[in-house]
């Protein structure tokens, strides 16, 4: 008769050296772990999606349509209705009062948007980012210095500013647009970034790593960097969309981009001459303007909750 006390005694011993053989699973780093959760919501999916859309309007236009936005034929095509059948065509969304196809200006409108967008959301990052980190590590005199002008900048309304600054311009193209918003809009970083850096300062890793003789650049850029850098993630993808609405707000006044410059602020100006005959030449710039800043900020609170674990 088999020994039933050594023949179940074997089996824990197995079940323990299956396990002892299974690779441990390695821990996700903060990025991959918001990745890992981010790919499971369906705001991030859908507004992933269109900005993906948006960023290829910008680079490849031309696969698209091949409809030229600036030809116009006002004889033909004067505030011609759209034709809601023609998919993908010149009068798909009709023309505007110029006879240029509204459907070809959308899709090329996309570029100085994506553009003034991504430009300046960069650059009041690295530059609030920079003052932010700056104040928050060194404290003391540097830090009210930083503040103070901080203060002083983050006094004068953004749009107002803009206006005033762009004056002085006697061509504003793109890049002076970007610019003017940068040089105005970074307080906002540095006060994200330095209340961040004032947190994480205070942790045990960054004292053990002053108590071992790393320099002030390795401790700023190595531990204090990627521990702080995530709220200022999370304002940069939602202030995005933000500075798009005031490009748009700027080349609708006519103080932003100029022709020939396509951009939906302009296409906006000039429709409002006609929004009673022809409102479809309004709805459809103001309808893009408005899809591409609600896709920023849905991924930015889709971001926020990943990066925020009181969220989960």
């Amino acid at each position: 008769m088999p020994d039933l006390t050594t023949k179940n005694a074997a089996i824990p011993a197995q079940r323990d050296g299956a396990t002892a053989g299974a690779k441990p699973e390695k821990p996700r780093s903060l990025g991959l772990d918001a990745w890992h959760d981010l790919r499971k919501r369906p705001i991030f999916l859908i507004s992933a999606a269109l900005i993906v859309l948006l960023i290829a309007f910008a680079i490849a236009p031309s696969l698209f349509t091949s409809v030229d936005p600036r030809a116009g034929d006002l004889r033909n095509h004067y505030l011609s209705k759209p034709n809601y059948l023609h998919f993908f065509q010149a009068d798909w969304f009709g023309y505007d009062g110029q006879g240029r196809s509204i459907y070809a200006r959308m899709i090329y409108g996309a570029r100085a948007s994506v553009v003034v967008g991504i430009c300046v959301t960069a650059g009041v990052t690295v530059l609030g980012g920079l003052l932010g980190m700056v104040a928050g590590y060194y404290g003391g005199w540097v830090d009210t210095i930083v503040s103070r002008f901080t203060d002083m900048v983050f006094g004068i309304p953004l749009l107002l500013g803009a206006l005033v600054m762009l004056n002085a311009f006697q061509v504003r193209t793109v890049w002076s647009v970007v610019f003017a918003l940068v040089v105005l809009g970074w307080t906002q970083m540095t006060r994200v970034m330095r209340g961040s850096v004032i947190t994480v300062k205070q942790s045990d890793y960054v004292t053990a790593a002053k108590a071992l003789g790393a320099g002030t650049g390795r401790i700023m850029f190595k531990h204090i960097l990627p521990n702080a850098i995530a709220p200022v993630i999370v304002v940069a993808t939602i202030a995005l969309g933000g500075y798009i609405a005031t490009e748009a707000t700027l080349s609708f006044l006519g103080i932003g981009l100029q022709d020939p410059t396509i951009s939906w602020g302009i296409d906006i100006n000039s429709a409002q001459k006609v929004i009673r005959t022809a409102p479809f030449a309004l709805f459809f710039p103001a309808g893009m303007l408005s899809v591409t800043v609600l896709a920023f900020i849905m991924l930015g609170d889709a971001v926020r909750d990943a990066l925020d674990p009181k969220l989960r």
